[in-house]
């Protein structure tokens, strides 16, 4: 995991072009916009707007410059994979191919014996983003559809002046671009690096292409690349168990290559146990006295650290606890809120224990993470899906929660935890995986069976056995803001309301008439990221979570304001 940015300058000479004063060969127009009448060099600019995002990369600053064009792209590198070799930007060999990318390819390997073949010599990958390159001089704008992993990435094909950048199916990790006022393209991880200069910025769309000719017009296009059935039609599998457990547990073991040390993140539900349970028993194979270290984040007494001392207890792992005050808490708002780049409620309440845990897991010296991420969307899990008026709505709820993670569950996983520099990776959504969990029949993913009243009810049954204790098994759904502690929410809600008075609150939908703010808190999270980030279009890039009103849930999203939390947490009997 890393960071990318870079500037693509885009002369156009097409009398149709809108793009006004076009760079000059020395950078100057984009200088001038960056400091006024006092120039600063093209590649100080870049170094110094990637410097915001320096976190997500902390081994290494890499920058290529193509002076003559006024190219320039620049990597803050995690080192994970090809720790030695890889660092970024790669060049091909003729040096025609320069790529800037953020991620984990996990079929590298198996793409490495197929370039070999396509060179007709031997190809050993630098590090596994080392092998776009090969894609692109094979497949062309066509490579994504066959690579599988979590990726956002811009290359630059010298030779025929052409971008091409892309990202992954769900958007796993974050990726924006924009343009300066001179038609400029720019592109980089996260927004804070582009607010500066650009004045119109946008989230790169998930699962997408862009692939723009430079000194062209209509730069605004984005190829989908990633279209599945389960979108737009309700699908009619019957679910196997055995098949449906086979796939998790491929993709927990492609999501272990890893040549630093690793842990997981363990809250005690079924997601984050599960990956921890079945990554335990992958590793024994090997070395059958493995211990996982694992984490867990709460209040004192925390429901959650019940749980995972159970799980951690089963699977021999070296468990840690990380308790947080609710002062501590909340003194990280204003931080959370730069590092997130959103003001929406449900992830700034969930953002800010895993942050805080974050911190502690880079101080123990590990730079990726396992998490469970990913499942609830996939399979209906959260407790006002129990609200599911019939199977084609629970579905087509599914399918929005899955191509919506982009802007809730993946943003907090993604940069809380590159905030303090370290990678996580989240198994559930492996494309594969989540391809045949989605073309099983709604009808098996509906919250009951006839006997039981459980969400996740096909994920629980396919691990029945020795993956975990049964009281972990069976436990009901409780979201991450709620696990963390009851207080927790309770605080923080009333904490923000504080600092708005009545009068304000009124004028909400006339100061915001996007994303309007439902509550106090929302209001003063929304007040705090535009004075953050002040440019307009950045508001645009939020998605709010809000469960669905007309299913008659309450807006807050605490899976505690849905009427079927059972605040006893007692074990459902099988």
């Amino acid at each position: 995991m890393c960071g990318i940015f870079a500037i693509f300058g885009n002369e156009c000479n097409d009398p149709q072009c809108q793009n006004g004063n076009i760079m000059n060969g020395h950078g100057d127009a984009l200088s001038s916009i960056a400091r006024g009448k006092a120039k600063e060099p093209l590649r100080e600019m870049a170094y110094r707007c990637s410097s915001k995002q320096r976190h997500r990369g902390p081994d290494k600053t890499g920058v290529v410059h193509f002076k003559d064009e006024n190219i320039i792209m620049v990597h803050e590198r995690l080192r994970i994979i090809g720790v030695a070799h890889g660092d970024q930007p790669l060049q091909s060999d003729d040096e025609n191919i320069t790529i800037v990318a953020n991620g984990e390819i996990y079929n590298f390997l198996q793409i490495s014996d197929e370039l070999s073949m396509f060179y007709n010599k031997p190809y050993e990958a630098r590090s596994d983003c080392d092998v776009i390159i090969g894609l692109y001089e094979k497949y062309g704008d066509d490579l994504v559809h066959h690579m599988t992993g979590m990726y956002a990435f811009a290359l630059y094909d010298r030779k025929n002046k052409k971008i091409v950048a892309a990202r992954c199916p769900f958007g796993i990790l974050s990726m924006y671009i924009g343009e300066d006022m001179n038609g400029n393209i720019w592109i980089a991880s996260e927004m804070k690096c582009l607010v500066e200069i650009c004045p119109y910025v946008q989230n790169f769309p998930i699962g997408s292409v862009f692939s723009h000719q430079l000194g062209t017009p209509n730069k605004w296009r984005f190829t989908k690349y990633f279209k599945e059935d389960w979108m737009t039609k309700v699908p009619s599998l019957q679910v196997n168990l055995k098949e449906f457990r086979n796939k998790l547990e491929s993709a927990v073991r492609s999501h272990l290559q890893c040549e630093v040390p690793f842990g997981a993140l363990l809250s005690g539900g079924i997601d984050s146990s599960l990956i921890s349970s079945i990554a335990t028993k992958i590793m024994r194979e090997k070395d059958p006295n493995y211990k996982l270290q694992t984490f867990s984040v709460g209040l004192a007494g925390a429901p959650d650290f019940k749980y995972s001392q159970m799980v951690a207890n089963y699977i021999d792992s070296e468990h840690h606890e990380i308790h947080f005050t609710v002062e501590e808490g909340l003194d990280c708002i204003r931080d959370i809120i730069y590092h997130l780049e959103t003001y929406d409620v449900t992830t700034i309440r969930a953002s800010i224990p895993m942050f805080i845990m974050m911190r502690y897991i880079k101080s123990h010296g590990l730079k990726m993470v396992l998490s469970g991420e990913g499942a609830d969307e996939i399979l209906g899990g959260y407790l006002y899906f129990h609200s599911a008026p019939n199977a084609e709505e629970f579905h087509y709820e599914t399918v929005s929660r899955v191509l919506n993670l982009w802007s809730s569950d993946c943003l907090r996983a993604n940069k809380s935890a590159l905030a303090w520099g370290v990678e996580l990776r989240v198994p559930f959504l492996d494309t594969n995986f989540v391809n045949y969990a989605m073309s099983v029949s709604p009808n098996d993913r509906m919250i009951s069976d006839g006997t039981k009243n459980i969400e996740k009810y096909i994920l629980r049954r396919a691990f029945e056995g020795n993956y975990l204790p049964d009281e972990v098994l069976w436990r009901q759904k409780e979201q991450f803001s709620d696990g963390v502690g009851y207080n927790w929410i309770d605080t923080i809600r009333s904490h923000a309301g504080s600092h708005i008075t009545d009068e304000e609150f009124e004028t909400a939908k006339e100061l915001y008439p996007y994303n309007t703010p439902l509550s106090k808190e929302g209001f003063y999270f929304r007040q705090v990221f535009e004075r953050i980030f002040p440019n307009q279009s950045c508001v645009k890039t939020v998605k709010q979570w809000i469960p669905r009103k007309d299913w008659g849930c309450p807006s807050d999203p605490s899976g505690r304001a849905q009427k079927v939390h059972v605040a006893s947490k007692k074990i459902i009997e099988k």
